[in-house]
């Protein structure tokens, strides 16, 4: 495989190329592809380039190491975006030690809150993200998922290791969390 050619490659046959041949040089091209999207996406949770951009080399090296568990059903940009979603929660509830189930007790919805189905398309997109960092971590990867990335539910549950109802039941909670905040602090209503 020359490097010319790993250029046009997809996704999936290079990592069918990494695999049959065991040839870590064609990581490389993955690496390249996605690097500063995960280092991005880690920027969101941890608001650090720099420990955003050591969390991305780990996500990368995890990605290597579990390149034979990726299944092709869906892409490898989804595949990735869930280890680093997953890895980013982690961190963050170690460090800030937020166990999802204790936190969401500690800071229930009021019960008169309308359960909306609204999407998010109508709110302004920067008050929005502003919203997303005063909620808990694992609710704003969940509708980042989701949302921004078109994560199936399936998906979801599988990279934060939960089952697919309570995946739907926590992205439900999130979103009606997001709308609650979103009208609190911007006084505006949906």
């Amino acid at each position: 495989m020359t490097n010319n050619s790993k250029t046009t490659l997809s996704d999936d046959k290079i990592i069918e190329f990494i695999l049959e041949s065991n040839d870590s040089r064609g990581f490389e091209q993955l690496y390249n592809r996605y690097y500063k999207k995960v280092v991005d996406k880690c920027y969101s949770f941890l608001k650090n380039r720099h420990q955003a951009e050591d969390m991305a080399n780990d996500v990368m090296s995890k990605a290597y190491e579990k390149l034979s568990t990726f299944k092709s059903t869906a892409s490898f940009s989804s595949w990735l975006y869930s280890i680093t979603y997953n890895h980013c929660i982690d961190f963050l509830r170690l460090k800030k030690k937020l166990h999802y189930p204790e936190w969401n007790q500690e800071n229930a919805l009021p019960e008169i809150i309308d359960d909306t189905d609204e999407d998010f398309t109508e709110l302004n997109y920067k008050n929005l993200m502003s919203v997303f960092e005063l909620i808990h971590p694992e609710e704003k990867a969940m509708l980042l998922m989701k949302y921004q990335d078109g994560i199936s539910i399936k998906d979801i549950s599988i990279a934060l290791r939960i089952s697919e109802s309570a995946a739907k039941m926590r992205i439900k909670r999130a979103k009606t969390r997001a709308h609650y905040v979103y009208k609190e602090k911007y006084n505006e209503s949906l």
